[in-house]
């Protein structure tokens, strides 16, 4: 009986968020570095958002797969601002993992758990149109990768009408047809920017963003992001993160997430409870 009360607890916890979040669009980033190991327990959250009237849209990573692939092809990888150099080789594998492999999985599970997802790249309907990113040292060529300069937004909102789950890899055509490798914190920024997303949650391998002191730090101001940049409190892989993310609030949508993809069924706990598991940005 405990037990059935704390769930009744629990469920009752939500019912204001469910009602808070109901016809709005959520774009989730689910990435890489979580693994395939946690498909399920993403796949059935997403599942549940959508038949409580909310509307996800993924965007997934796939860099640890890549690089796997790479190294079986003895296809050396390498890096410039953390961004992967992508020869035509390297972009043939990219295609494969992402569009193929990873975007597959998630379908899979989402459909196994009574969702209707649709695999995309951006090719579908010109979904991601994109050219090749030129860095200011022209000594530095990352080859085919790419910045985005346009998202298909009427085609995502048409798919979410039509109740699908739109589950996208990261992958730019320009106007040529040529893809390009594009980053997936960046894409579900811009995807998110385009819809005019309610939220944008990136899924990671860590807890959130933490102070000095090593503590997470569960709400911060956009002012208070930049602050923490310049004081290398926030370092590393999560400074293009969390850049990615002030993009979207300055872009218009209305709040930002960080999240552990690793901890089981985040994107719930975060979204529909009172004390949630990561950091949130805000303007």
């Amino acid at each position: 009986m405990k037990q059935s009360i704390k769930i009744a607890k629990t469920l009752i916890e939500a019912l204001p968020y469910i009602k808070k979040f109901n016809s709005k669009t959520i774009v989730v980033k689910f990435g890489g570095s979580i693994g395939s190991k946690d498909f399920s327990s993403f796949s059935k959250d997403i599942v549940l958002m959508k038949l409580v009237g909310i509307n996800p849209v993924v965007v997934h990573g796939g860099g640890p797969e890549i690089s796997n692939e790479l190294k079986s092809k003895k296809i050396k990888s390498n890096f410039i601002n953390g961004m992967r150099i992508t020869c035509n080789k390297t972009m043939k594998i990219v295609e494969k993992v992402l569009g193929g492999k990873v975007n597959k999985k998630i379908v899979k599970e989402i459909s196994i758990n009574g969702g209707m997802p649709i695999g995309l790249t951006g090719r579908d309907n010109n979904l991601i149109i994109a050219k090749k990113i030129k860095l200011s040292n022209k000594d530095q060529d990352l080859g085919r990768v790419g910045e985005i300069t346009k998202i298909n937004k009427n085609y995502i909102n048409k798919l979410i009408k039509t109740n699908y789950i739109p589950i996208i890899a990261p992958i730019g055509y320009d106007q040529n047809g040529l893809s390009y490798n594009i980053n997936a914190d960046y894409a579900a920024s811009k995807v998110a920017s385009a819809i005019n997303a309610e939220r944008l949650i990136i899924l990671t391998n860590v807890s959130g963003i933490k102070d000095k002191k090593n503590k997470l730090i569960s709400s911060l101001r956009k002012k208070r992001v930049n602050y923490l940049i310049d004081q290398g409190v926030i370092e590393k892989g999560m400074v293009p993160k969390v850049k990615c993310l002030i993009d979207a609030l300055t872009d218009g949508v209305k709040k930002t997430h960080i999240i552990d993809g690793t901890v089981k069924n985040a994107i719930i706990l975060e979204m529909f409870t009172d004390s949630g598991i990561g950091t949130e940005i805000l303007l």
